[in-house]
Protein backbone atom coordinates (compact mmCIF):
# COMPACT_ATOMS: atom_id res chain seq x y z
CA UNK A 1 0.00 0.00 0.00
CA UNK A 2 2.99 2.31 0.46
CA UNK A 3 3.16 3.05 -3.24
CA UNK A 4 -0.38 4.54 -3.15
CA UNK A 5 0.45 7.16 -0.49
CA UNK A 6 2.46 9.58 -2.69
CA UNK A 7 0.15 9.27 -5.72
CA UNK A 8 -2.22 12.11 -4.69
CA UNK A 9 0.82 14.41 -4.79
CA UNK A 10 2.70 12.93 -7.75
CA UNK A 11 -0.22 12.55 -10.16
CA UNK A 12 -1.21 16.25 -10.20
CA UNK A 13 2.45 17.29 -10.55
CA UNK A 14 2.94 14.93 -13.49
CA UNK A 15 -0.33 16.14 -15.00
CA UNK A 16 0.81 19.75 -14.64
CA UNK A 17 4.03 18.93 -16.50
CA UNK A 18 2.12 17.24 -19.33
CA UNK A 19 -0.37 20.12 -19.71
CA UNK A 20 2.51 22.60 -19.82
CA UNK A 21 3.95 20.70 -22.79
CA UNK A 22 0.75 21.07 -24.82
CA UNK A 23 -0.27 24.71 -24.25
CA UNK A 24 -1.91 25.07 -27.67
CA UNK A 25 -4.01 21.92 -27.45
CA UNK A 26 -6.85 22.73 -25.11
CA UNK A 27 -8.64 19.42 -25.68
CA UNK A 28 -5.53 17.53 -24.49
CA UNK A 29 -5.20 19.78 -21.45
CA UNK A 30 -8.82 19.14 -20.54
CA UNK A 31 -8.45 15.39 -20.99
CA UNK A 32 -5.22 15.17 -18.96
CA UNK A 33 -6.65 17.28 -16.12
CA UNK A 34 -9.81 15.20 -15.93
CA UNK A 35 -7.98 11.87 -15.99
CA UNK A 36 -5.39 12.99 -13.42
CA UNK A 37 -7.95 14.35 -10.98
CA UNK A 38 -10.10 11.23 -11.38
CA UNK A 39 -7.06 9.05 -10.65
CA UNK A 40 -6.25 11.21 -7.63
CA UNK A 41 -9.77 10.69 -6.31
CA UNK A 42 -9.45 6.92 -6.82
CA UNK A 43 -6.13 6.86 -4.94
CA UNK A 44 -7.71 8.86 -2.10
CA UNK A 45 -10.61 6.40 -1.83
CA UNK A 46 -8.20 3.46 -1.69
CA UNK A 47 -6.26 5.18 1.09
CA UNK A 48 -9.46 5.87 3.03
CA UNK A 49 -10.50 2.21 2.87
CA UNK A 50 -7.02 1.07 3.88
CA UNK A 51 -6.65 3.45 6.82
CA UNK A 52 -10.12 2.60 8.08
CA UNK A 53 -9.38 -1.13 8.11
CA UNK A 54 -5.60 -1.36 8.58
CA UNK A 55 -4.45 1.89 10.17
CA UNK A 56 -2.07 4.63 8.97
CA UNK A 57 0.01 4.12 5.83
CA UNK A 58 3.50 5.66 5.75
CA UNK A 59 6.06 6.11 3.00
CA UNK A 60 9.59 7.51 3.38
CA UNK A 61 10.51 9.74 0.44
CA UNK A 62 13.63 8.53 -1.36
CA UNK A 63 13.84 5.54 1.01
CA UNK A 64 15.44 7.81 3.63
CA UNK A 65 14.13 6.53 6.93
CA UNK A 66 12.68 9.07 9.36
CA UNK A 67 13.70 11.31 11.02
CA UNK A 68 16.46 11.84 8.44
CA UNK A 69 14.06 11.71 5.49
CA UNK A 70 10.65 13.23 4.89
CA UNK A 71 7.65 10.98 5.36
CA UNK A 72 4.14 11.10 3.96
CA UNK A 73 1.53 9.77 6.37
CA UNK A 74 -2.04 8.82 5.45
CA UNK A 75 -4.17 8.28 8.54
CA UNK A 76 -7.97 8.46 8.81
CA UNK A 77 -8.03 12.26 9.05
CA UNK A 78 -5.72 12.78 6.08
CA UNK A 79 -7.57 10.19 3.98
CA UNK A 80 -10.98 11.76 4.64
CA UNK A 81 -9.68 15.19 3.72
CA UNK A 82 -8.10 13.75 0.57
CA UNK A 83 -11.33 12.12 -0.60
CA UNK A 84 -13.43 15.25 -0.10
CA UNK A 85 -10.83 17.60 -1.57
CA UNK A 86 -10.26 15.35 -4.60
CA UNK A 87 -14.02 15.23 -5.22
CA UNK A 88 -14.21 19.02 -5.03
CA UNK A 89 -11.25 19.67 -7.34
CA UNK A 90 -12.55 17.21 -9.96
CA UNK A 91 -16.00 18.80 -9.99
CA UNK A 92 -14.57 22.31 -10.09
CA UNK A 93 -12.34 21.36 -13.03
CA UNK A 94 -15.34 19.97 -14.94
CA UNK A 95 -17.25 23.16 -14.15
CA UNK A 96 -14.34 25.28 -15.44
CA UNK A 97 -14.14 23.21 -18.63
CA UNK A 98 -17.87 23.67 -19.17
CA UNK A 99 -17.59 27.40 -18.60
CA UNK A 100 -14.77 27.72 -21.11
CA UNK A 101 -16.65 25.73 -23.75
CA UNK A 102 -19.86 27.69 -23.19
CA UNK A 103 -18.04 30.99 -23.54
CA UNK A 104 -16.67 29.89 -26.88
CA UNK A 105 -13.02 30.14 -25.85
CA UNK A 106 -12.22 26.42 -25.80
CA UNK A 107 -9.94 26.98 -28.78
CA UNK A 108 -7.94 29.76 -27.15
CA UNK A 109 -8.06 29.25 -23.37
CA UNK A 110 -5.55 30.55 -20.85
CA UNK A 111 -2.99 27.76 -21.30
CA UNK A 112 -1.66 28.29 -17.78
CA UNK A 113 -4.95 27.49 -16.03
CA UNK A 114 -4.79 23.68 -16.14
CA UNK A 115 -1.17 23.25 -15.00
CA UNK A 116 -1.63 25.85 -12.26
CA UNK A 117 -4.82 24.18 -11.01
CA UNK A 118 -3.05 20.82 -10.90
CA UNK A 119 -0.11 22.32 -9.01
CA UNK A 120 -2.61 23.78 -6.54
CA UNK A 121 -4.10 20.30 -6.10
CA UNK A 122 -0.63 18.86 -5.45
CA UNK A 123 -0.03 21.52 -2.79
CA UNK A 124 -3.32 20.65 -1.09
CA UNK A 125 -2.64 16.91 -1.03
CA UNK A 126 0.96 17.41 0.09
CA UNK A 127 -0.25 19.48 3.05
CA UNK A 128 -2.70 16.75 4.09
CA UNK A 129 -0.12 13.96 3.83
CA UNK A 130 2.93 15.71 5.21
CA UNK A 131 4.53 14.11 8.25
CA UNK A 132 7.15 16.84 8.54
CA UNK A 133 6.71 20.49 9.52
CA UNK A 134 8.98 21.83 6.79
CA UNK A 135 7.28 19.73 4.13
CA UNK A 136 3.97 21.16 5.39
CA UNK A 137 5.50 24.61 4.87
CA UNK A 138 6.48 23.61 1.32
CA UNK A 139 2.89 22.55 0.66
CA UNK A 140 1.67 25.94 1.83
CA UNK A 141 4.14 27.74 -0.44
CA UNK A 142 3.10 25.68 -3.46
CA UNK A 143 -0.47 26.70 -2.66
CA UNK A 144 0.54 30.35 -2.38
CA UNK A 145 2.23 30.48 -5.78
CA UNK A 146 -0.51 28.58 -7.61
CA UNK A 147 -3.36 30.43 -5.91
CA UNK A 148 -1.85 33.83 -6.70
CA UNK A 149 -1.69 32.90 -10.40
CA UNK A 150 -5.30 31.66 -10.39
CA UNK A 151 -6.52 34.67 -8.43
CA UNK A 152 -5.08 37.12 -10.94
CA UNK A 153 -6.22 35.36 -14.13
CA UNK A 154 -7.37 37.98 -16.60
CA UNK A 155 -5.12 40.65 -15.06
CA UNK A 156 -8.01 43.00 -14.29
CA UNK A 157 -7.39 45.83 -11.87
CA UNK A 158 -9.60 44.32 -9.16
CA UNK A 159 -8.00 40.90 -9.46
CA UNK A 160 -4.46 42.27 -9.34
CA UNK A 161 -5.32 44.34 -6.26
CA UNK A 162 -7.03 41.40 -4.55
CA UNK A 163 -4.19 39.08 -5.53
CA UNK A 164 -1.62 41.47 -4.10
CA UNK A 165 -3.48 41.63 -0.79
CA UNK A 166 -3.80 37.86 -0.71
CA UNK A 167 -0.09 37.38 -1.49
CA UNK A 168 1.04 39.84 1.19
CA UNK A 169 -1.12 38.25 3.86
CA UNK A 170 -0.09 34.74 2.81
CA UNK A 171 3.59 35.67 2.87
CA UNK A 172 3.12 37.14 6.35
CA UNK A 173 1.58 33.90 7.60
CA UNK A 174 4.37 31.94 5.91
CA UNK A 175 7.01 34.06 7.64
CA UNK A 176 5.38 33.46 11.02
CA UNK A 177 5.21 29.73 10.26
CA UNK A 178 8.84 29.66 9.09
CA UNK A 179 10.06 31.45 12.22
CA UNK A 180 8.12 28.95 14.33
CA UNK A 181 9.77 26.10 12.40
CA UNK A 182 13.20 27.59 13.09
CA UNK A 183 12.50 27.92 16.80
CA UNK A 184 11.10 24.40 17.01
CA UNK A 185 14.15 22.94 15.27
CA UNK A 186 16.48 24.91 17.49
CA UNK A 187 14.68 23.62 20.59
CA UNK A 188 14.24 19.98 19.54
CA UNK A 189 16.64 19.17 16.70
CA UNK A 190 13.91 17.69 14.49
CA UNK A 191 10.93 18.65 12.37
CA UNK A 192 9.40 15.19 12.03
CA UNK A 193 5.91 15.44 13.54
CA UNK A 194 6.00 12.03 15.21
CA UNK A 195 9.38 12.71 16.79
CA UNK A 196 8.32 16.22 17.79
CA UNK A 197 5.39 14.70 19.67
CA UNK A 198 8.00 12.94 21.83
CA UNK A 199 10.55 15.74 22.21
CA UNK A 200 8.25 18.72 22.76
CA UNK A 201 6.98 17.08 25.95
CA UNK A 202 10.42 17.67 27.50
CA UNK A 203 10.46 21.43 26.87
CA UNK A 204 9.53 24.02 29.53
CA UNK A 205 5.83 24.85 29.57
CA UNK A 206 6.31 28.52 28.68
CA UNK A 207 8.44 27.68 25.65
CA UNK A 208 5.91 25.09 24.48
CA UNK A 209 3.13 27.66 24.80
CA UNK A 210 5.12 30.21 22.77
CA UNK A 211 5.75 27.69 19.99
CA UNK A 212 2.10 26.66 19.98
CA UNK A 213 0.87 30.26 19.74
CA UNK A 214 3.25 31.00 16.85
CA UNK A 215 1.97 27.98 14.93
CA UNK A 216 -1.62 28.99 15.70
CA UNK A 217 -0.93 32.50 14.39
CA UNK A 218 0.53 31.20 11.14
CA UNK A 219 -2.26 28.68 10.59
CA UNK A 220 -4.92 31.08 11.86
CA UNK A 221 -4.16 33.56 9.08
CA UNK A 222 -4.49 30.81 6.48
CA UNK A 223 -7.71 29.56 8.09
CA UNK A 224 -9.15 33.11 8.30
CA UNK A 225 -9.66 32.99 12.06
CA UNK A 226 -10.67 36.34 13.58
CA UNK A 227 -8.94 38.82 13.87
CA UNK A 228 -6.76 37.43 11.06
CA UNK A 229 -9.58 37.17 8.53
CA UNK A 230 -10.07 40.68 7.13
CA UNK A 231 -8.23 39.83 3.92
CA UNK A 232 -10.61 37.09 2.75
CA UNK A 233 -13.83 38.96 1.71
CA UNK A 234 -11.83 41.34 -0.48
CA UNK A 235 -9.77 38.60 -2.14
CA UNK A 236 -12.02 35.67 -3.01
CA UNK A 237 -15.04 37.34 -4.71
CA UNK A 238 -12.95 38.93 -7.47
CA UNK A 239 -11.72 35.63 -8.94
CA UNK A 240 -13.56 33.56 -11.59
CA UNK A 241 -16.26 31.28 -10.16
CA UNK A 242 -14.26 28.00 -10.36
CA UNK A 243 -11.26 29.62 -8.68
CA UNK A 244 -13.36 31.21 -5.95
CA UNK A 245 -15.11 27.89 -5.33
CA UNK A 246 -11.94 25.88 -4.80
CA UNK A 247 -10.40 28.66 -2.70
CA UNK A 248 -13.46 28.93 -0.45
CA UNK A 249 -13.91 25.20 -0.17
CA UNK A 250 -10.34 24.07 0.40
CA UNK A 251 -7.71 26.67 1.21
CA UNK A 252 -9.02 27.81 4.57
CA UNK A 253 -9.64 24.19 5.61
CA UNK A 254 -5.96 23.42 5.11
CA UNK A 255 -5.27 25.95 7.85
CA UNK A 256 -7.90 24.24 10.01
CA UNK A 257 -6.37 20.85 9.23
CA UNK A 258 -2.91 22.12 10.25
CA UNK A 259 -4.35 23.41 13.55
CA UNK A 260 -6.01 20.04 14.23
CA UNK A 261 -2.88 18.07 13.35
CA UNK A 262 -0.36 20.12 15.32
CA UNK A 263 -2.60 20.88 18.29
CA UNK A 264 -3.44 17.24 18.96
CA UNK A 265 -0.10 15.68 18.06
CA UNK A 266 2.37 18.24 19.36
CA UNK A 267 0.51 19.95 22.19
CA UNK A 268 -1.76 17.39 23.90
CA UNK A 269 -1.81 19.34 27.19
CA UNK A 270 -3.40 22.28 25.43
CA UNK A 271 -2.75 25.45 27.40
CA UNK A 272 -4.19 27.58 24.59
CA UNK A 273 -7.74 26.24 25.00
CA UNK A 274 -9.19 29.52 26.27
CA UNK A 275 -7.50 31.52 23.51
CA UNK A 276 -8.93 29.18 20.89
CA UNK A 277 -12.42 29.37 22.37
CA UNK A 278 -12.40 33.17 22.37
CA UNK A 279 -11.08 33.20 18.79
CA UNK A 280 -13.76 30.69 17.75
CA UNK A 281 -16.58 32.74 19.26
CA UNK A 282 -15.39 36.01 17.73
CA UNK A 283 -14.87 34.34 14.35
CA UNK A 284 -18.45 33.01 14.36
CA UNK A 285 -20.11 36.25 15.47
CA UNK A 286 -18.05 38.83 13.56
CA UNK A 287 -18.16 36.77 10.38
CA UNK A 288 -21.93 36.40 10.35
CA UNK A 289 -22.47 40.06 11.24
CA UNK A 290 -20.46 40.92 8.15
CA UNK A 291 -22.55 38.51 6.08
CA UNK A 292 -25.94 39.99 6.99
CA UNK A 293 -24.72 43.44 5.91
CA UNK A 294 -23.74 42.39 2.37
CA UNK A 295 -25.62 43.04 -0.86
CA UNK A 296 -23.40 40.85 -3.04
CA UNK A 297 -23.81 37.08 -2.94
CA UNK A 298 -20.09 36.30 -3.25
CA UNK A 299 -19.14 38.67 -0.45
CA UNK A 300 -21.98 37.34 1.69
CA UNK A 301 -20.75 33.78 1.18
CA UNK A 302 -17.19 34.89 1.95
CA UNK A 303 -18.31 36.24 5.32
CA UNK A 304 -20.30 33.08 6.10
CA UNK A 305 -17.14 31.16 5.23
CA UNK A 306 -15.27 33.07 7.93
CA UNK A 307 -18.11 32.64 10.40
CA UNK A 308 -18.35 28.87 10.03
CA UNK A 309 -14.60 28.41 10.46
CA UNK A 310 -15.42 29.33 14.06
CA UNK A 311 -17.44 26.12 14.49
CA UNK A 312 -14.38 24.02 13.59
CA UNK A 313 -12.07 25.96 15.89
CA UNK A 314 -14.68 25.54 18.64
CA UNK A 315 -14.51 21.76 18.26
CA UNK A 316 -10.70 21.79 18.34
CA UNK A 317 -10.68 24.01 21.44
CA UNK A 318 -12.89 21.57 23.35
CA UNK A 319 -10.02 19.05 23.18
CA UNK A 320 -12.38 16.09 23.60
CA UNK A 321 -13.15 13.15 21.33
CA UNK A 322 -16.69 14.44 20.72
CA UNK A 323 -15.54 18.00 20.04
CA UNK A 324 -12.75 16.96 17.69
CA UNK A 325 -15.03 14.50 15.90
CA UNK A 326 -17.59 17.27 15.39
CA UNK A 327 -14.89 19.62 14.07
CA UNK A 328 -13.69 17.05 11.52
CA UNK A 329 -17.24 16.24 10.42
CA UNK A 330 -18.06 19.92 10.08
CA UNK A 331 -14.89 20.57 8.07
CA UNK A 332 -15.81 17.82 5.58
CA UNK A 333 -19.36 19.22 5.37
CA UNK A 334 -18.20 22.80 4.95
CA UNK A 335 -15.72 22.03 2.18
CA UNK A 336 -18.58 20.52 0.18
CA UNK A 337 -21.17 23.19 0.89
CA UNK A 338 -18.99 26.24 0.33
CA UNK A 339 -17.66 24.87 -2.95
CA UNK A 340 -21.20 24.12 -4.12
CA UNK A 341 -22.55 27.53 -3.14
CA UNK A 342 -19.77 29.41 -4.92
CA UNK A 343 -20.31 27.34 -8.06
CA UNK A 344 -23.99 28.19 -7.72
CA UNK A 345 -23.06 31.86 -7.39
CA UNK A 346 -21.20 31.53 -10.69
CA UNK A 347 -24.34 30.16 -12.33
CA UNK A 348 -26.38 33.00 -10.82
CA UNK A 349 -23.95 35.52 -12.27
CA UNK A 350 -24.18 33.82 -15.64
CA UNK A 351 -27.98 33.78 -15.69
CA UNK A 352 -28.63 37.10 -13.99
CA UNK A 353 -25.62 39.07 -15.17
CA UNK A 354 -24.61 39.97 -11.62
CA UNK A 355 -24.29 38.67 -8.07
CA UNK A 356 -25.51 41.96 -6.61
CA UNK A 357 -28.80 41.31 -4.83
CA UNK A 358 -30.09 44.73 -5.86
CA UNK A 359 -29.84 43.75 -9.53
CA UNK A 360 -31.34 40.26 -9.31
CA UNK A 361 -34.78 38.74 -8.97
CA UNK A 362 -37.13 36.09 -10.30
CA UNK A 363 -34.52 33.36 -10.71
CA UNK A 364 -36.80 30.74 -9.19
CA UNK A 365 -39.16 31.24 -12.14
CA UNK A 366 -36.59 31.97 -14.83
CA UNK A 367 -34.31 29.07 -13.91
CA UNK A 368 -35.88 26.45 -11.59
CA UNK A 369 -32.85 24.15 -11.86
CA UNK A 370 -30.58 26.93 -10.66
CA UNK A 371 -32.98 27.61 -7.80
CA UNK A 372 -32.71 23.99 -6.63
CA UNK A 373 -28.92 23.97 -6.99
CA UNK A 374 -28.69 26.96 -4.66
CA UNK A 375 -31.58 26.21 -2.31
CA UNK A 376 -30.43 22.77 -1.09
CA UNK A 377 -26.85 23.69 -0.09
CA UNK A 378 -28.07 27.02 1.30
CA UNK A 379 -30.40 25.23 3.70
CA UNK A 380 -27.56 22.87 4.55
CA UNK A 381 -25.27 25.79 5.35
CA UNK A 382 -27.91 27.31 7.62
CA UNK A 383 -28.16 24.04 9.55
CA UNK A 384 -31.75 23.13 8.73
CA UNK A 385 -32.56 19.53 9.81
CA UNK A 386 -31.94 16.87 8.70
CA UNK A 387 -29.00 18.11 6.61
CA UNK A 388 -25.35 17.47 7.53
CA UNK A 389 -24.91 21.08 8.64
CA UNK A 390 -27.53 20.52 11.33
CA UNK A 391 -25.97 17.23 12.40
CA UNK A 392 -22.51 18.74 12.61
CA UNK A 393 -23.70 21.70 14.69
CA UNK A 394 -25.66 19.45 17.04
CA UNK A 395 -22.57 17.29 17.54
CA UNK A 396 -20.44 20.33 18.35
CA UNK A 397 -23.00 21.85 20.70
CA UNK A 398 -23.49 18.56 22.53
CA UNK A 399 -19.72 18.32 22.95
CA UNK A 400 -19.70 21.88 24.33
CA UNK A 401 -22.45 21.07 26.82
CA UNK A 402 -20.55 17.97 27.93
CA UNK A 403 -17.46 20.08 28.69
CA UNK A 404 -19.67 22.38 30.73
CA UNK A 405 -17.32 25.35 31.26
CA UNK A 406 -18.65 28.94 31.06
CA UNK A 407 -16.73 29.54 27.82
CA UNK A 408 -18.08 26.32 26.33
CA UNK A 409 -21.65 27.31 27.19
CA UNK A 410 -21.05 30.78 25.71
CA UNK A 411 -19.87 29.19 22.47
CA UNK A 412 -22.87 26.87 22.37
CA UNK A 413 -25.12 29.93 22.59
CA UNK A 414 -23.04 31.78 20.00
CA UNK A 415 -23.25 28.81 17.66
CA UNK A 416 -27.06 28.74 17.93
CA UNK A 417 -27.26 32.49 17.29
CA UNK A 418 -24.91 32.30 14.32
CA UNK A 419 -26.98 29.47 12.85
CA UNK A 420 -30.12 31.63 13.04
CA UNK A 421 -28.33 34.60 11.48
CA UNK A 422 -27.00 32.36 8.71
CA UNK A 423 -30.56 31.31 7.99
CA UNK A 424 -31.57 34.98 7.89
CA UNK A 425 -28.76 35.83 5.45
CA UNK A 426 -29.62 32.89 3.20
CA UNK A 427 -33.35 33.70 3.33
CA UNK A 428 -32.54 37.26 2.29
CA UNK A 429 -30.58 35.99 -0.72
CA UNK A 430 -33.46 33.71 -1.67
CA UNK A 431 -36.06 36.44 -1.33
CA UNK A 432 -34.17 39.06 -3.33
CA UNK A 433 -32.47 36.93 -5.99
CA UNK A 434 -35.00 34.14 -6.53
CA UNK A 435 -38.41 35.09 -5.20
CA UNK A 436 -39.18 38.70 -6.09
CA UNK A 437 -39.90 39.98 -9.61
CA UNK A 438 -36.92 40.08 -11.98
CA UNK A 439 -34.87 43.26 -11.99
CA UNK A 440 -34.89 45.07 -15.37
CA UNK A 441 -31.10 44.97 -15.62
CA UNK A 442 -30.96 41.18 -15.62
CA UNK A 443 -33.78 40.33 -18.04
CA UNK A 444 -32.78 38.36 -21.10
CA UNK A 445 -34.39 37.80 -24.46
CA UNK A 446 -35.58 34.33 -25.35
CA UNK A 447 -32.88 33.67 -27.95
CA UNK A 448 -29.36 32.51 -27.26
CA UNK A 449 -26.27 32.67 -29.40
CA UNK A 450 -24.37 29.67 -30.69
CA UNK A 451 -22.14 29.53 -27.63
CA UNK A 452 -25.17 29.27 -25.37
CA UNK A 453 -24.61 32.73 -23.93
CA UNK A 454 -27.74 34.78 -23.40
CA UNK A 455 -28.11 37.97 -25.44
CA UNK A 456 -28.73 41.03 -23.39
CA UNK A 457 -31.92 43.02 -23.96
CA UNK A 458 -29.94 46.16 -24.54
CA UNK A 459 -27.98 44.42 -27.30
CA UNK A 460 -30.98 42.90 -29.06
CA UNK A 461 -33.66 45.51 -28.52
CA UNK A 462 -31.61 48.71 -28.30
CA UNK A 463 -28.52 48.35 -30.49
CA UNK A 464 -28.11 52.09 -30.87
CA UNK A 465 -28.36 52.89 -27.16
CA UNK A 466 -25.12 52.99 -25.15
CA UNK A 467 -26.64 53.20 -21.69
CA UNK A 468 -25.68 50.57 -19.14
CA UNK A 469 -29.16 49.07 -18.98
CA UNK A 470 -32.48 49.29 -20.82
CA UNK A 471 -35.51 50.85 -19.34
CA UNK A 472 -38.00 48.68 -17.48
CA UNK A 473 -40.63 49.17 -20.14
CA UNK A 474 -38.33 48.10 -22.97
CA UNK A 475 -37.05 45.10 -21.01
CA UNK A 476 -40.52 43.90 -20.20
CA UNK A 477 -41.55 44.10 -23.83
CA UNK A 478 -38.44 42.35 -25.09
CA UNK A 479 -38.24 39.45 -22.65
CA UNK A 480 -40.91 36.75 -23.10
CA UNK A 481 -40.10 35.34 -19.65
CA UNK A 482 -41.85 38.31 -18.09
CA UNK A 483 -45.01 37.40 -19.98
CA UNK A 484 -44.94 33.89 -18.50
CA UNK A 485 -43.11 32.28 -21.44
CA UNK A 486 -40.10 30.20 -20.34
CA UNK A 487 -36.83 31.90 -21.15
CA UNK A 488 -34.66 30.43 -23.88
CA UNK A 489 -31.53 30.86 -21.81
CA UNK A 490 -29.93 27.50 -21.10
CA UNK A 491 -27.26 27.10 -18.47
CA UNK A 492 -24.38 24.98 -19.86
CA UNK A 493 -24.82 21.32 -18.92
CA UNK A 494 -21.15 20.88 -18.10
CA UNK A 495 -21.47 23.64 -15.51
CA UNK A 496 -24.76 22.40 -14.08
CA UNK A 497 -23.81 18.71 -13.82
CA UNK A 498 -20.72 19.17 -11.57
CA UNK A 499 -22.75 21.47 -9.33
CA UNK A 500 -25.50 18.87 -9.20
CA UNK A 501 -22.95 16.18 -8.31
CA UNK A 502 -21.75 18.27 -5.39
CA UNK A 503 -25.33 18.81 -4.24
CA UNK A 504 -25.80 15.04 -4.32
CA UNK A 505 -22.49 14.57 -2.48
CA UNK A 506 -23.66 16.96 0.25
CA UNK A 507 -26.88 14.94 0.58
CA UNK A 508 -24.78 11.76 0.82
CA UNK A 509 -23.02 13.27 3.84
CA UNK A 510 -26.47 13.45 5.45
CA UNK A 511 -27.60 9.98 4.41
CA UNK A 512 -24.35 8.36 5.57
CA UNK A 513 -23.83 10.62 8.56
CA UNK A 514 -23.85 7.63 10.92
CA UNK A 515 -20.87 5.80 9.38
CA UNK A 516 -19.13 9.12 8.78
CA UNK A 517 -19.50 10.15 12.42
CA UNK A 518 -18.16 6.72 13.38
CA UNK A 519 -15.11 7.35 11.21
CA UNK A 520 -14.56 10.90 12.51
CA UNK A 521 -14.88 9.62 16.09
CA UNK A 522 -12.29 6.93 15.45
CA UNK A 523 -10.07 9.55 13.85
CA UNK A 524 -10.50 11.91 16.81
CA UNK A 525 -9.68 9.09 19.24
CA UNK A 526 -6.49 8.25 17.34
CA UNK A 527 -5.50 11.93 17.21
CA UNK A 528 -5.89 12.42 20.94
CA UNK A 529 -4.14 9.15 21.78
CA UNK A 530 -1.25 10.03 19.40
CA UNK A 531 0.23 6.53 19.58
CA UNK A 532 -1.28 5.17 16.31
CA UNK A 533 0.36 7.99 14.33
CA UNK A 534 3.70 7.82 16.17
CA UNK A 535 3.96 4.03 16.00
CA UNK A 536 3.12 4.06 12.28
CA UNK A 537 6.06 6.39 11.60
CA UNK A 538 8.42 4.73 14.11
CA UNK A 539 7.33 1.09 14.48
CA UNK A 540 10.57 0.29 16.37
CA UNK A 541 10.20 3.20 18.78
CA UNK A 542 10.96 6.91 18.56
CA UNK A 543 14.72 7.59 18.23
CA UNK A 544 16.13 9.13 21.39
CA UNK A 545 19.39 10.47 19.98
CA UNK A 546 19.91 13.94 18.55
CA UNK A 547 18.64 14.37 15.00
CA UNK A 548 21.29 15.28 12.40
Amino acid sequence: MDYIVPLPVLLPLLGAAVTLMVPRRSHLQRAVSTVVLSATLLAAIILLVYTWTEGPAVVAIGAWAPPVGIVLVADKLAAMMLVVSATMTLCVMLYAIGQGMADGNEGTPLSIYHPTFLVLTAGVTNAFLSGDLFNLYVGFEVLLVASFVLLTLGSTENRIRAGTTYAVVSILSSVVFLVAIGLIYAATGTLNLAQLAHRLDDLPDDLRLLLQIMLLLGFGIKAAVFPLSAWLPDSYPTAPAPVTAVFAGLLTKIGVYAIIRTDTLLFPDDRAVNYLMVAAGLTMVVGIMGAVAQTDIKRLLSFTLISHIGYMIFGVALATVAGLSGAIFYALHHITIQTTLFLGAGLIERRGGSTNLERLGGLARLSPVLAILFFVPALNLAGIPPFSGFLGKVGLMQAGVDVGTPLAYALVGSGALVSLLTLYAIARVWNLAFWRSPHPDMLLVGDIDRAGVAIRVREAAQPSVTSAAPSAATATKADPAIQGVPSGVILPKLMVIPTLILVAFSLALTIFAGPLFELTTESATDLLERTPYIEAVFPDGVPTGEAP
